[in-house]
């Protein structure tokens, strides 16, 4: 008999490229509930949706006044998210639950009953958005106070990279096994060079802080030379960061916006582009440290890359030797690089991601979920 996994995500699934590939991984070889923002996604058997409007913090009076005073267990039953499926939870059992990020690890317990809880941590939990200064204030002591309370209490942690699996064990004395944001094998090849300007891509969130405008204002410098394409997922703001930047673009005739497509569609669609593109300045650890998606995207699209000097994706473009290195995020020194770049090195960076991509993909790092299903579950199924 199949074991019956609960993931739990305080996101949309079907949006949340991480969860869904999860997701779709543990249904092969067990029967998945998915607790979520959303709808149920193909893969899940069955789904327990948390109302849109139901926050996965304190946001009522009460609830701030309890993060305020660092009532920290009381203000975990405050949580909306928590307390809108509660009901729907009682009776169930599971034989695993995944909880994704620290603040789905008391709803994740509670739903366990005592079953084994596998937290995948997306991120260095206490600096999430500690760039907000309520955020730092309020919420930082709250998730600080999940981690030290649930995190000794996993039976499995995962998260996105070696050094901040060494912060987890530094500080609260679990040492994750490093799942990175891979996708699945792309069974792709490298594109030619434009020969008139190389083609710029980057995908993702249109949030502020990932120095986007540094990257229309480089490539407006480089008119001549380069495209940038952008596909941007637009932020819940009624679209007023994405009107700044298609304002940055101004009238510029090599920089485009192109609607977002699905996760499963990204490497086909980077494909035709030339340097998948991604300058983010270090403003807190989790920047510092980032080995996002968009990076293992660009590589099974078989482009070259083009960072700053962020420490785990300069230790993949060493390894590998598929990218350029900007010594900063600033916008000379992104110029000043990338006009040493010629179409001869774009293409042989583009031919070293092609040899990475049989590597670097989400069909050999998935055998690190394998491995903790065996573990936790006994190895049961079908």
């Amino acid at each position: 008999m199949k074991p019956r996994i609960l993931v739990v995500s305080y996101s949309d699934i079907a949006s949340d490229a991480r969860v869904l590939r999860q997701v779709n991984k543990l249904a092969a070889r067990a029967e998945v509930t998915t607790l979520s923002y959303g709808s149920r996604v193909e893969a899940a058997a069955d789904h327990i949706a948390i109302p849109r409007g139901a926050a996965s913090l304190p946001q009522s009076l009460r609830g701030v006044c309890l993060l305020a005073l660092h009532a920290h267990r009381a203000a975990e039953r405050r949580v909306p998210g928590f307390a809108a499926v509660a009901d729907s939870l009682a009776g169930r059992r599971w034989d695993m639950v995944v909880a994704n990020d620290a603040r789905a690890l008391p709803l994740a317990f509670a739903a366990a009953a005592g079953a084994p809880v596998w937290v995948d941590l997306h991120e260095w939990a206490p600096e999430e958005r500690s760039h907000v200064f309520v955020w730092r204030l309020l919420v930082r002591p709250y998730i600080v106070s999940l981690c030290r309370r649930y995190l000794p209490q996993v039976s499995a942690a995962t998260t996105v990279g070696p050094r901040i699996a060494a912060l987890y064990d530094k500080t609260f004395g679990i040492r994750p096994q490093v799942l990175r944001n891979m996708p699945a094998y792309a069974d792709l090849r490298p594109g030619d060079v434009d020969a008139q300007r190389i083609r710029w891509v980057h995908s993702g969130g249109a949030i502020p802080g990932r120095n986007l405008e540094a990257m229309i204002e480089a490539a407006r410098r480089l008119e001549e030379d380069v495209e940038l394409h952008l596909y941007l997922v637009p932020a819940q703001d009624g679209g007023e960061y994405m009107r700044t930047l298609r304002k940055a673009a101004g009238e510029a005739t090599n920089v485009f916006f192109h609607r977002p497509v699905a996760p499963r569609d990204l490497p086909a669609t980077l494909n035709r582009y030339d340097v998948g593109t991604f300058w983010i300045p270090p403003f807190n650890t989790n920047a510092e440290l980032t080995l996002p998606n968009k990076i293992f995207d660009f590589i099974q699209a078989r482009l070259a890359l083009a960072i700053g000097p962020s420490v785990e994706m300069v230790d993949l473009v060493h390894e590998w030797a598929n990218g350029v290195v900007a010594p900063s995020c600033e916008v000379d020194a992104i110029v000043e690089k990338m006009r040493t770049v010629t179409r001869e090195d774009v293409a042989a960076m583009k031919a070293a991601s092609h040899e990475a991509a049989r590597v670097l993909n989400f069909d050999r790092e998935s055998k690190v979920i394998d491995d903790i299903v065996d573990r936790l579950t006994g190895g049961a199924d079908a």
